[in-house]
């Protein structure tokens, strides 16, 4: 990979700060944690974007119940990203109708990132956070190269196959000179609704252990909650992250500490 100081990389006027939320692993629930991150940075009176990239899989309007199409400036063409959750909203998913497979190769992702990043009329934000596809692809790649990233955040669960590929995506922001802001462990237990039992179903401790290993901050543990997935499944997350649970006060702990790192 050809490394780029951050002087060297485009900047975009009128945005403050730009996080990249990373998995480097599907399945740990990190769409579900980044959409959730910009509503709670929202609720406490802050301008957020969240600009989905991951092309193939964009599932960020699903979970925020958003369905508007993006419309362009009559003047100067350039894309304006749609209001959801009280956020400024940009995913390949709202272009294409649902269902609709993307069948690109890595040129035509780094053509769509870029427009994504430069062409889309942000406006002011405090915080623009991007969604990352998992692994350390072309997508990874170009925004690593060309967006004038602040941090990264990496979401992961306590299970060893997932923290493997935690430690490969650490030292692809290195190498790219991005500083790694914090690590996540979601999924870190389920607490049995009826009788209350706890259950560390992927495991317990491996988010710390990893994040200590690699002198990175360790941010939090968001449980496992049904009530969460529903939410999202039905494009409501909204609602969860104002519900007064263990996840839901989880989440918003991380998001006032990466408001914080700002300051």
């Amino acid at each position: 990979m050809t490394q780029n100081s951050s002087t060297e990389r485009a900047s975009i006027p009128g945005i403050a700060r730009m996080i990249a939320i990373s998995s480097c692993k599907g399945g740990v629930g990190k769409s579900t944690l980044c959409a959730s991150l910009a509503v709670a940075m929202a609720r406490v009176h802050k301008r957020i974007g969240l600009m989905d990239t991951d092309i193939y899989g964009p599932n960020i309007p699903g979970i925020l119940g958003a369905r508007d199409k993006p419309q362009a400036q009559p003047d100067s063409q350039r894309i304006i990203p749609v209001h959801a959750s009280g956020i400024k909203l940009m995913s390949m998913g709202l272009l294409i109708d649902p269902g609709s497979p993307v069948i690109w190769r890595g040129p035509m992702l780094a053509k769509m990132i870029s427009q994504f990043l430069f062409n889309v009329e942000w406006g002011e934000l405090d915080v623009l956070l991007l969604d990352l596809p998992p692994g350390t692809g072309d997508v990874q790649i170009t925004l690593t190269q060309s967006a004038p990233l602040d941090g990264a955040v990496i979401v992961t669960t306590p299970s060893e196959i997932a923290l493997s590929d935690v430690r490969r995506g650490v030292q692809m922001f290195r190498q790219s000179e991005i500083p790694v802001l914090g690590l996540v462990e979601n999924m870190s237990g389920f607490t049995c609704p009826k009788c209350g039992s706890k259950t560390a179903i992927f495991g317990r401790g491996g988010g710390r252990e990893t994040a200590a290993t690699f002198a990175i901050p360790f941010l939090g543990e968001v449980p496992i909650e049904p009530h969460l997935r529903l939410c999202a499944d039905s494009g409501r997350y909204i609602d969860d992250v104002a519900t007064d649970s263990t996840a839901a006060h989880a989440i918003t702990r991380i998001a006032m500490n990466l408001l914080a790192t700002g300051n």
